[in-house]
């Protein structure tokens, strides 16, 4: 019944308190009795937790200080595309890093050898490209690839630019060191930085450099004052995995519900906690 959002059962655990205390930022995006059903019951107020998320997405989602640059990895396009036609209307600029920056080659009309890429969405990622043109956006791909012939630690490695295309044999799991300095570049004089994907598969060391050097980069702004959050999910490993924790305004403990967040969704579990029985 609780991911249903079964009343009868939000019911019984609102009789067995006075309040309820929402502090779970991570199901926000999910409508569940013990988030959502509960709030009809009994008051519900929000955590510390949930308020220091809400905080700080809000502001860099809602009112960003600008330059706003938004940094997206992960694999695929579609589980972005959400994101980027949102961010279309507000980020000044849009970074594509991860496997996802190989479909966006192939919109450029280049070679990825054996790279992830989703076919069915070259078309898209063109559309994108053109959108972003339009609205002054910059879009930005990376141009280099290091590139391997299996996905394990101590295989061959070889750089690949985006101009000479990756021949047959070859993928690429991690962003190149042109690519590198590139993204550094688009950076640097962002007032607000949200980070959502890792660059390259960080899980092996031989491909963690283009992220490490990213979230490194990133932590460096938040010395200097810029407002810096890290989405969940994978980009929280990470930033965990390099010893950086503390070093961003805000780690979100939510992937799912901090890219729903910045797709412009309303998320249940906090509208639950706006509208909750007075």
């Amino acid at each position: 019944g609780e991911e249903k959002n079964d009343l009868e059962l939000a019911r019984k655990w609102a009789s067995l308190a006075d309040i309820h205390v929402n502090d779970a930022f991570g199901t926000a995006h999910r409508a569940h009795s013990s988030n959502v059903g509960i709030a009809q019951f009994i008051p519900s107020v929000a955590g510390f937790l949930m308020e220091k998320e809400i905080k700080f997405l809000s502001k860099a989602t809602l009112n960003p200080d600008k330059p706003y640059v938004v940094v997206l990895g992960g694999a695929k396009v579609s589980d972005k595309i959400g994101v980027i036609t949102n961010l279309l209307n507000k980020a000044d600029r849009i970074i594509i890093g991860g496997a996802m920056m190989f479909t966006f080659w192939r919109a450029l009309g280049k070679q990825t050898g054996n790279s992830l890429v989703e076919e069915d969405k070259i078309e898209l990622a063109k559309q994108l490209l053109e959108q972003a043109k339009e609205k002054g956006v910059e879009l930005v791909i990376p141009t280099d690839a290091v590139c391997a012939q299996k996905m394990e630690a101590g295989v061959e490695k070889k750089v690949f630019t985006c101009e000479e295309g990756i021949p047959e044999g070859w993928a690429g799991y991690d962003i190149g060191p042109a690519s590198i300095e590139l993204i550094k570049s688009k950076l640097a004089d962002a007032k607000t930085v949200v980070w959502n994907g890792p660059l390259g598969v960080f899980e092996i060391e031989d491909f963690a450099a283009g992220t490490k050097a990213v979230a490194e980069f990133i932590a460096s702004l938040t010395e200097k004052g810029v407002t810096t959050v890290v989405g969940g999910g994978d980009s929280a490993a990470a930033v965990a995995q390099f010893g950086l924790e503390k070093k961003f305004s805000h780690v979100s403990t939510g992937g799912g519900a901090s890219l729903e967040f910045l797709e412009g969704k309303e998320l249940p579990g906090i509208v639950s906690i706006a509208n909750k029985k007075k």
